[in-house]
């Protein structure tokens, strides 16, 4: 919608999953895509590389819930030149688009402290490991915690996610152990000191 109140900007399609969104780019090679980290099918960062060595000349603009080190990292090396938040402002939106079909890169405000931040410990070598532990989880185990750590029962998930319980056992198996954790309390910790939910709702 907000695409679409700009005279400069022409919605081409839209997509609801990672692969469609490869489809589309493939058949319609658009100037720019704007699109979710985390996404069914395929993600963001697999559906970047995949759109940057198909049509180089398309520009990404990734937005994300979640100001993760991980995802704004992982999506500027897929290729992507714009990250924002999606509590951005309208005018924000249109401006990474801009910026990015010129061949600059646009980081909204909270996602470029991020990124001085994750440089200032490069250069003084203090990354630690609490940070670095949510990158050891894939986008989707990373969408399953959240929901986890906001209460949802593993059979709300699968039908939310159309997988089966098996699946969302086996990932929350796996996402337990990857961060460390024992049981939904520290899960819960976990989500919130990630930033995946926020500790006041």
């Amino acid at each position: 919608m907000i695409l679409n109140r700009s005279p400069e900007v022409t919605v081409v399609a839209e997509a609801s999953n990672g692969l469609e969104v490869v489809s589309l780019v493939e058949k319609l090679a658009p100037d720019v895509v704007v699109m979710d980290v985390i996404m069914p099918e395929a993600d963001g960062i697999e559906a970047a590389l995949k759109i940057k060595k198909m049509s180089p000349g398309t520009e990404i603009v990734a937005l994300s819930m979640y100001s993760d080190r991980y995802f704004i990292t992982e999506m500027l090396k897929a290729g992507a030149k714009g990250f924002l938040l999606k509590d951005c402002a309208s005018t924000e939106l249109l401006e990474a688009l801009y910026a990015v079909r010129n061949g600059e890169v646009y980081l909204g405000p909270s996602v470029s402290e991020i990124v001085a931040k994750m440089y200032v410990d490069a250069v003084h070598g203090s990354v630690k490991g609490k940070t670095a532990e949510l990158s050891e989880l894939s986008p989707r185990e990373i969408e399953i915690a959240r929901m986890l750590a906001e209460g949802f029962t593993n059979n709300e998930i699968a039908e939310k996610l159309h997988l089966s319980v098996k699946t969302i056992g086996t990932h929350r198996q796996n996402i337990m152990k990857k961060a460390g954790v024992r049981n939904m309390a520290e899960l819960t910790k976990y989500a919130i000191y990630k930033g995946l939910i926020s500790a006041v709702k």
